[in-house]
């Protein structure tokens, strides 16, 4: 294994170096790495997309472990940010638990969400609020679809995943670590819904597939200058409470007997068709 840092060379096998590496054992069992990242307070994101994402965010990097093919380019995006490792593919599927493909990891430390004030702005014009999303897949393919189409931030309800989680960094192809989001606390959801449309002047739309909501191409004919869309999760969509909170009920006309979309396929369509960019 090779290694480099911005104090110089450090051996692999010195505190520090396998400190590094425990970061990234055993990515295939989410129970363990669950507790590993809550107890270390950092996360893990893998392939060179990401990577590039993580240096330009806010998050700070702790370390790198990369396939040896893969360490110039890693390298190349890092600098001397972080210790990057490099070592033969097999010996990296060896510490992560699985035939690892992508050759990048890298470790961050985690920071403490935006608040929703922070997301909120007065520029924004296009928020996504999400509830109750525990796939984590969906979730990062919810950010990819923000960033897509001009989303400005996203909100969180208290149930909603870890954006944070290896798989949704990777499906959101890097973007939850560029785009702005914030989680409502338990007592102020789903109340930030009415405050987004009271005191911040959204037009705040929950989509659904309920037959008497009305179709969005009504909403689409006329968008409102600010914008919150609010989705479910697959199955039990919205809760009952945020319904009633947002000020409109939307739904996507479908052929019959078609119950509903995938949630990220929903927020996708919606997006597009009430577009500000």
């Amino acid at each position: 294994m090779t290694s480099s840092s911005p104090s110089g060379p450090l051996p692999p096998s010195s505190p520090a170096g396998e400190a590094a590496l425990d970061e990234f054992r055993a990515l295939n069992d989410p129970d363990r790495r669950r507790a590993i990242e809550r107890r270390g307070e950092h996360f893990v994101v893998e392939g060179l997309l990401a990577l590039r994402a993580l240096v330009e965010s806010r998050y700070p990097i702790r370390s790198v472990l990369v396939a040896e093919n893969k360490a110039a380019a890693a390298l190349e995006l890092v600098g001397r940010r972080a210790p990057i490792y490099a070592m033969p593919a097999p010996d990296v599927a060896a510490i992560t638990g699985f035939a690892f493909h992508r050759g990048v990891l890298a470790s961050a430390d985690r920071l403490p969400p935006e608040p929703i004030e922070a997301v909120v702005t007065a520029q924004a014009r296009r928020l996504l609020v999400i509830e109750g999303v525990n796939d984590h897949e969906n979730l990062g393919a919810l950010f990819r679809n923000a960033a897509a189409f001009g989303v400005d931030g996203v909100v969180l309800d208290p149930t909603t995943a870890d954006p944070l989680y290896r798989r949704s960094v990777r499906v959101s192809v890097g973007h939850v670590l560029r785009m702005p989001w914030a989680r409502a606390g338990a007592e102020r959801w789903p109340a930030v819904l009415a405050e987004l449309r009271e005191a911040e002047g959204f037009c705040v739309v929950a989509l659904t597939p309920a037959p008497d909501a009305e179709p969005i191409d009504e909403l689409a004919a006329a968008p409102p200058d600010r914008l919150a869309l609010v989705v479910g999760a697959e199955g039990p969509g919205l809760g009952l409470r945020a319904l009633a909170a947002a000020g409109r009920q939307v739904r996507i006309p479908m052929a019959p007997g078609v119950d509903s979309l995938n949630v990220a396929t929903t927020a996708a369509i919606a997006l597009h068709r009430l577009h500000a960019y």
